[in-house]
């Protein structure tokens, strides 16, 4: 009995099972649908359900063959409204994750320097807003931000302006949005590095005659690089494809790739289009990721290096 259970023991160890679970739902719900649309991307526009045609088909010889339609991404090259929506969600989601940044890193610094007592508390209010619908959350910023609603108010009330101002279906309204509902991805990685760092180096560099900003710049800022770049791409990367947000807050005046990609696939049901595009938002998105990956393993040398 013991040698049997020991057998199994080590079975359920082996390196083969401890990967199975995660290759597995990366197969299952990651490149099965990753080649499902790219099979799409390659399809022809058909009038029905579905409203694309097939890839191969059998000739009455009994040949099989298979059709490859570029003209997909053809269409998404010659049209500026493709390029211009890609331009305006880049410049979205990098303002938001630099105002995430911002507003993300003191308030990471001070939860890391608080009294383990208060740590956990200062977390968790960081972790509160996960308990609200995201689309809740959304929902509030327009009773905020309308022509009518409380920042509006507020400030005809107090002199500060004659009229309302049009803070809603604006691109300010979006970066905003997606400053308050991605903060919190920003601050817990910024978090995790700042509390790591041996604050006695700190200590050491002001010994050493440096001002509290240049032993920011030359000891912790390098130190919780990795926390600041783990941060940008938890908020820049769900936030370029961004729907609710620029729906909601952004109205017509903002155009992000997440609402073309609806409107190609619900308005105008042109699902080989709305594919192609994306596979092109995927590609783009691969970048950063490749890029923050040997970011990590450089840290990594660095540190086994020490």
């Amino acid at each position: 009995m013991k040698s049997t259970w020991g057998k199994t023991k080590e079975s359920i160890r082996s390196p083969f099972w401890v990967l199975v679970a995660p290759y597995g739902w990366l197969l299952l719900f990651f490149l099965i649908p990753f080649l499902i649309v790219l099979k799409i991307s390659f399809s022809d526009l058909k009038m029905g359900l579905p409203p694309y045609g097939p890839l191969m088909e059998w000739a009455e010889e009994g040949v099989l063959t298979i059709k490859l339609n570029f003209t997909n991404y053809a269409f998404i090259g010659e049209d500026t409204l493709y390029l211009l929506s890609y331009l305006d969600s880049l410049f979205i989601a990098v303002t938001g994750t630099v105002g995430c940044l911002l507003i993300g890193y003191p308030i990471a610094y001070g939860i890391a320097k608080a009294a383990p007592p208060r740590r956990t508390i200062l977390l968790m209010m960081v972790i509160l807003p996960f308990w609200t619908s995201f689309l809740l959350r959304v929902y509030a910023w327009i009773g905020i931000l309308s022509p009518h609603g409380l920042l509006n108010t507020m400030l005809l009330k107090i002199g500060i302006i004659s009229h309302p101002l049009t803070l809603l279906d604006t691109t300010f309204a979006t970066i905003l949005g997606i400053i308050y509902c991605y903060l919190p991805f920003m601050i817990l990685p910024l978090y995790a590095s700042l509390e790591k760092i041996d604050y006695a180096l700190v200590e050491a560099a002001y010994d050493l005659g440096a001002k509290p900003f240049q032993a920011f710049l030359r000891v912790i800022w390098p130190l919780s690089l990795s926390g600041v770049v783990g941060g940008s791409m938890l908020v820049l990367i769900p936030a370029v494809g961004e729907f609710v947000i620029p729906e909601l807050l952004g109205g017509s005046q903002t155009l992000m790739i997440g609402k073309v990609l609806w409107n190609e696939f619900f308005t105008n049901r042109d699902w080989p289009v709305a594919s192609a595009l994306a596979i092109l938002m995927l590609i783009f998105l691969v970048i950063p990721l490749t890029i923050f990956q040997r970011f990590q393993e450089r840290q990594g040398r660095f540190l086994d290096a020490e």
